[in-house]
């Protein structure tokens, strides 16, 4: 999560702004209290049992001791029995009620890694269920997700498809997390670092995503305290000062609340709660502000019975308090990806403070702060846990659309970046005119909301709608835009610049597979026109299927792959006709402009020859013009092959063409192909010498916009006192048209000099 880290002088600055206003000192170092003791066989079946009655107390003393006896007398970094730390894993989880297979395997998560114990012995003692569980962890165990960055986004897969098969194993690795961050301090400092800044990167975000908001909040704090102590400790001290110092308003807000709340008899609890460092800290970084300018340090959290209490609720406080513009949002109408549900709301209270309020029911917000693991697996239902959660949970569906990215991803950093927009930003909700709702990240363009459509809808999208209004496809959305994606079947593949414009990693991997998948299809044709129309020259038969035949002998293993390496100039065509006929013997050719010039035909008759048709650079062909003049319909053209970037367009009488003399195997005969019943502008440049005068560079441009010119570009410098040479590179239909142009430039008093620059 490299958004909010900065430099050490950075740190510095910030932390002294935190600081600048008075507080208390920090305290002194106080003595390590003294280590709790191991929890007891019978303490383990006592948690499990006060939640789920029918609990399998055998199973559970079976694990325990097993567990025991397999790590023996090893030993953590505290000097604790190993064993301590699988056992503090299982109570985590007792704490979030989890089934007894789930507690069993949190039990045993180690020993196939760290001890003699096999997943054969485990199957048989325990069941396979827990066994597979087992071996999950252990596999995960070995992952380092803070590398470089094919090796993180490598592991980051292995992680999520793990979890994609049973979402337990998240619950245990996220609680074997915690527990090592809890007692992160008896690790080597080089480590302890390492491993905070994976769980920051990683742990926490995934624990977000999956709902489990005080897991993540305690993940966040822990790490933020090892990566950054001299801030985490600033800010914990101006928390705990101001607290103390609003101790009475906080209770008097509470009252004032219930209260309220009671006399309109609806029985809430109020509940007011601080916000946890690392948050604060985020939003003084995202902000720019100072801890001194932030409103909403302290929230109130409002629990009532049901959902009909809650909007009556929201009603009887906007009546009572001014709301704040623009800070209420209902997430329960429109619930978050990670199955969050609540109303938020700002209102002046009290004393003149800004108040942040929390309103939901029990339920509600029973899941809010543990996610997936709200739902009782311990619970008997149809199907296994995982099955059931999918179902259940929207956050578990997330994690389902993310591992099936998996096959869409072209190489693991694809991946990375997708699933690392998926994890670190918020979002925002729109509509399809349909009513489907759509979750984006912040910032989102209708680009990335067309590709989460459909990727069919994003490679053919052309224009859109938002709120019934015509926008451009870069238009950032906004919660609760209605967006209409106009398509159009011409378009079979999005622009390239699409991905430097595309926020989510869906749609810019989509457009990466598309662009790529258009300019192969590009170079098959191209290299399909190169082998037929050397075969036609040769007088020999072409067909795929004799082709195919001699496929192994080209090295490739389709078709449309030996079309594409000749299009990309990587074999030639006579490789091709000898491996289909092996007594082929290639024609002499003659060098450079020889060969062009006993090919070139007039225009008029180019039509009967064999030469490629060149119709422009939308065309299907890697087509692209001289760099320095263009050509125009109505030259003589030449096509000149570069291996990887296709055919480039030269005017036969270009002294560029010089310089690929010594090739003839890369020139090709090429011819304008152009329909005039669909006119197409075509690059050219010109070379002006200008009379230096107010107007002139006015005079010079009108005369190119009244004839139909379009100027791509001018560049001017000064070549005397009383003239100014303008290069202009401009496009127009064909060479009568540009030659027009030149002709009405020339009239012009305040030119001296026109030329055309052939590139």
């Amino acid at each position: 999560m490299a958004i909010w880290r900065r430099n050490q002088p950075q740190m510095q600055a910030a932390t002294e702004a935190v600081a600048e206003a008075p507080a208390a000192p920090l305290a002194a170092p106080v003595k390590k209290p003294p280590r709790a003791k191991m929890m007891r066989q019978y303490d383990l079946v006592d948690r499990v049992r006060a939640y789920n009655p029918n609990t399998d107390e055998d199973l559970l003393n079976r694990a325990y001791v097993y567990a025991m006896m397999a790590h023996g007398e090893q030993t953590r970094a505290s000097g604790d029995p190993y064993f301590s730390h699988p056992l503090e894993v299982a109570a985590i989880l007792t704490n979030l009620k989890l089934d007894d297979a789930t507690i069993v395997a949190a039990l045993l998560h180690d020993t196939i890694e760290d001890t003699e114990s096999t997943r054969t012995e485990i199957d048989q003692m325990f069941g396979h269920e827990i066994g597979a569980l087992v071996e999950g962890l252990t596999k995960l165990k070995r992952l380092e997700l803070v590398s470089r960055e094919a090796k993180q986004a490598e592991n980051l897969r292995k992680l999520l498809l793990a979890i994609a098969d049973d979402v337990r194993v998240l619950l245990i690795k996220l609680a074997d997390r915690l527990h090592n961050m809890r007692t992160l301090e008896f690790v080597p400092p080089a480590s302890r670092h390492r491993i905070a800044e994976e769980t920051l990167d990683i742990y926490a975000p995934l624990a977000g995503r999956m709902g489990m908001q005080e897991m993540r909040e305690e993940l966040e704090d822990l790490a933020f305290k090892v990566i950054d102590p001299d801030a985490h400790a600033v800010v914990v001290q101006r928390l705990d000062a101001l607290e103390e110092r609003d101790r009475n308003l906080i209770g008097e807000i509470e009252a004032q609340l219930s209260a309220k709340l009671t006399k309109n008899g609806v029985n809430a609890q109020v509940k007011g709660r601080r916000k946890q460092p690392f948050s604060i800290w985020m939003k003084m970084e995202r902000k720019s502000v100072g801890f001194e300018q932030l409103s909403d340090i302290f929230g109130f959290r409002i629990i009532v019975n049901s959902i009909a209490e809650v909007y009556r609720t929201v009603g009887i406080v906007h009546t009572t308090w001014p709301v704040v513009p623009g800070r209420f949002k209902d997430y329960i109408s429109t619930p978050k990806q990670n199955d969050y549900r609540s109303i938020h709301t700002t209102v002046i209270g009290p004393g003149k403070q800004r108040v942040e309020l929390q309103i939901r029911t029990e339920e509600m917000d029973r899941v809010n702060e543990y996610g997936i693991a709200a739902h009782a697996f311990y619970k008997d239902g149809v199907g296994s846990p995982t099955e059931r959660l999918e179902r259940e949970s929207n956050a578990f569906a997330w994690l389902r659309h993310t591992v099936e990215v998996l096959s869409e991803s072209a190489n693991p950093e694809e991946f990375l970046e997708h699933t690392k927009m998926e994890l670190f930003h918020d979002q925002v909700f729109c509509f399809t005119p349909k009513g489907k709702l759509i979750a984006l990240p912040r910032r989102a363009n209708v680009i990335d909301f067309a590709y989460a459509v459909h990727t069919d809808v994003g490679n053919s999208a052309v224009g859109c709608k938002i709120n019934g209004k015509f926008a451009p496809l870069s238009s950032e959305l906004q919660n609760g835009d209605e967006v209409e994606v106009l398509t159009s079947q011409a378009q079979s593949a999005p622009p390239t610049a699409w991905e430097s414009l595309a926020v989510t990693g869906k749609a810019k991997a989509a457009i990466r597979r598309a662009t790529r998948t258009a300019v192969r299809d590009q170079y098959a044709g191209l290299g399909r026109r190169i082998v037929e129309r050397l075969f036609m020259r040769a007088k020999i038969v072409y067909a795929d299927d004799k082709l195919k035949g001699a496929l192994p002998r080209l090295a490739r293993a389709s078709i449309d792959d030996v079309m594409a390496a000749v299009g990309r100039g990587e074999m030639k065509a006579s490789d091709v006709a000898r491996a289909m006929y092996p007594d082929y013997k290639e024609e002499a050719r003659l060098s450079g402009k020889k060969a062009a010039g006993a090919k070139s035909k007039p225009a008029g008759d180019a039509k009967t020859s064999n030469a490629i048709p060149i119709r422009g650079i939308n065309s299907d062909l890697p087509v692209k013009f001289a760099p320095n003049g263009g050509a125009v319909p109505g030259d003589r053209i030449v096509g000149i092959v570069t291996p990887g970037e296709g055919i480039t367009i030269y005017p036969i009488q270009s002294p560029a063409l010089k310089d690929f003399e010594e090739e003839p195997e890369r020139w090709l005969d090429v011819r304008w192909d152009t329909d005039e019943a669909a006119p197409r502008r075509f690059p050219a440049r010109l070379l002006v010498q200008n009379v230096n005068e107010p107007g002139s560079l006015a005079q010079v441009a009108g005369v190119i916009a009244e004839h139909d010119g379009n100027i791509d570009n001018i560049n001017m410098s000064r070549r005397s006192p009383d003239f100014t040479e303008l290069t202009i590179d401009l496009e127009v239909y064909d060479l009568k048209h540009l030659n027009g142009i030149i002709a009405q430039l020339r009239a012009k008093a305040v030119v001296a000099s026109v030329d055309r620059i052939n590139g």
